[in-house]
């Protein structure tokens, strides 16, 4: 039985993870940190009976700003991958956060592989979690892994660092190291802060007439989506790679804000009339004639980031990955999925 430690279990991303290695039959630890307020609402489904025997997923204490408990954690499991899922995630978060986000995000990911090094556990293969945010605003075709990098956020920046620690580690220690430059990626279990979950959630409650209008920022950003579940199998498959490189996860598509919004509406039966431009672009509902869509400066970014396209044909290739859910059909079920949490939760 293979052993993975999963830091970030509770996010969007270690929790499919943590399901598609039990299906794989390895036994999961993940790491969450310390809180007053339960945070395992994304893995409860899976969680086991501490007592119970035979069992084959944990839960640890632990934190990346925290190096001892980062090397107490590898030395005790002895996992055959580690998974560096945890992050301060969100962009807008970083500007306000940067110290944090930097201390999670790049020095986070030294922590683990100084700990691989220092402990001789050469035999661990290690996963990095990159993001499409570290090459910027480059308006080309695709990205893929010999793209120049060109971060435009703390968030982005310190990816950035994760990325080469990594790299530079693999080549000076010869550790099993990976990264994963990952494409957006949503589901269900998206963060509600997050634009696409905003979206959803937003005029999910619209049409149930829970709310009256949704502010959004940039409506003309464009994103390469993907849906969660077919990256954590990407994510895996970079491990399971006869050698440790680096690779573009991405489906080679990408919508705007405003094709998302088109898209839920759709979902929804929500008939929208756009007017205006920029900033000053709005959505009214077509049947009350209310506006219900609006734009403002305060979810505008510093420095924006307009266009992401990734090109995974490395991936496709050599780790025989593809995804298998579309835009529409991501789209669909998140709608959905926070549709139907709302009309159960005020019985509409």
């Amino acid at each position: 039985m293979k052993i993975a430690l999963i830091f970030g279990i509770t996010g969007q991303d270690g929790s499919y993870l943590a399901e598609f290695l039990l299906k794989k039959r390895y036994q999961v630890h993940g790491v969450k940190r310390k809180s007053s307020s339960i945070n395992t609402s994304r893995i409860d489904h899976i969680y086991q009976d501490p007592f119970k025997k035979n069992k084959n997923f944990f839960l640890h204490y632990g934190d990346l700003t925290d190096p001892l408990s980062v090397n107490h954690l590898i030395n005790l499991i002895k996992p055959n991958e580690i998974y560096n899922l945890a992050a301060q995630s969100h962009v807008a978060v970083s500007f306000e956060l940067p110290d944090y986000s930097s201390n999670i995000n790049a020095i986070g990911s030294l922590r683990i592989l100084e700990a691989i090094k220092t402990l001789s556990l050469k035999n661990i293969k290690y996963y990095q979690a990159g993001t499409s945010e570290m090459y910027g605003g480059q308006i080309q075709k695709k990205l893929n892994e010999k793209s120049v990098f060109n971060p435009r956020s703390p968030y982005a920046v310190s990816k950035v660092y994760a990325h080469y620690i990594t790299k530079n580690y693999r080549e000076a220690f010869n550790i099993f190291a990976s990264n994963g430059i990952l494409f957006n990626h949503e589901s269900p279990r998206r963060g509600e802060t997050f634009v696409t979950r905003k979206i959803t959630i937003g005029l999910s409650k619209i049409k149930l007439g829970l709310q009256k209008k949704l502010v959004l920022g940039n409506l003309y950003a464009k994103r390469d989506w993907g849906h969660a579940k077919d990256y954590i199998e990407a994510i895996w498959k970079i491990l399971q790679y006869k050698s440790p490189q680096d690779f573009v996860i991405s489906t080679g598509k990408n919508y705007s804000v405003k094709e998302f919004i088109n898209e839920c509406a759709k979902v929804l039966k929500i008939k929208l009339v756009w007017r205006g431009s920029g900033i000053n672009t709005k959505a009214y509902d077509y049947h009350s004639k209310k506006c219900i869509i609006e734009c403002s400066k305060k979810y505008f970014r510093p420095s924006e980031v307009d266009y992401l396209l990734g090109d995974s044909s490395v991936a496709r290739k050599k780790l025989k990955w593809s995804p298998k859910i579309g835009f529409k059909e991501l789209v669909k079920e998140m709608t959905l999925s926070d549709y139907d949490f709302y009309k159960k939760k005020f019985n509409k």
